[in-house]
């Protein structure tokens, strides 16, 4: 893939929840490089957006690819078509998501939690599989943590075990819903720590975030939503230093002390 080529690519995506009108006709792009960081209030959206483009959610209408895969489409009545088994399961190899509260198996060591997925879904060898692991520890910061279990890591540890798990898979776009959200200020450092490492390699990502001071920093481009829309786009420095829209401006006011 070149660089600038179209990594993700959403239009007029809605969704639903019984009368709940979630998303409305959102439409972004994601290039190969690019950081994109998404913000707002709760219940804005956020969430739903990235768990729609992740698969753990279904479109009720608009159109979604993975570079040149049409992951779905809108038919001629409005209502979203998405391609069978293998067009899903390919789309599933070309991204990687991170949870804010970490997901990992507790029952799995640090490394089998790395390595599982690469082993049994992409049938990778086992023992490269688990080279890189160890690779991708030491840049995380957690060499000589392999063996232990996630009840024994700090949450920002976890975090980083989790970051690795989704870099094990090779994704063309890692997705990250609020990653520190369930961490202390101290912990959440170690983790923006990773991902501004990420994005300085050039790393496809898009972020759901509350730290406005690293979206301003890291992310290329910004979304500001509310109530299921896309309020504000633009360069990252720009909506967050010169918000245009007034509901931009009344968002970011409560985060100006920080």
């Amino acid at each position: 893939m070149t660089d600038n080529a179209a990594v993700v690519t959403l239009k007029n995506a809605r969704k639903s929840f019984g009368e709940n009108v979630v998303l409305k006709d959102i439409s972004l792009q994601v290039n190969q490089g690019d950081v994109l960081a998404i913000i707002g209030p709760s219940g804005g959206g956020k969430s739903t957006l990235l768990r729609c483009l992740t698969l753990l959610e279904t479109l009720d209408a608009g159109n979604l690819s993975y570079g040149d895969l049409v992951v779905c489409s809108t038919d001629a009545s409005g209502r979203a078509i998405y391609g069978g088994k293998d067009v899903l399961k390919q789309a599933k190899t070309r991204f990687g998501l991170v949870f804010q509260n970490f997901n990992l198996f507790p029952h799995y060591t640090v490394m089998k939690n790395i390595i599982d997925a690469p082993i049994v879904v992409q049938k990778r060898n086992p023992a490269e599989a688990e080279e890189e692991a160890r690779q991708l520890l030491a840049k995380m910061g957690l060499a000589g943590k392999e063996n232990m279990v996630p009840c024994e890591l700090s949450g920002g540890q976890q975090q980083r075990v989790a970051i690795a798990r989704a870099l094990a898979l090779h994704p063309q776009v890692l997705y990250f819903d609020e990653p520190t959200s369930a961490l202390d200020p101290e912990l959440t450092q170690e983790v923006l720590k990773v991902i501004r490492e990420l994005a300085a390699e050039k790393m496809t990502m898009v972020i759901v975030t509350h730290e406005m001071g690293f979206a301003r920093d890291v992310a290329d481009h910004l979304i500001f939503m509310d109530g299921g829309m896309v309020v504000e786009s633009g360069r990252a420095a720009d909506v967050i230093n010169h918000p245009q829209h007034e509901r931009t401006r009344s968002f970011l006011s409560k985060y100006e002390e920080n």
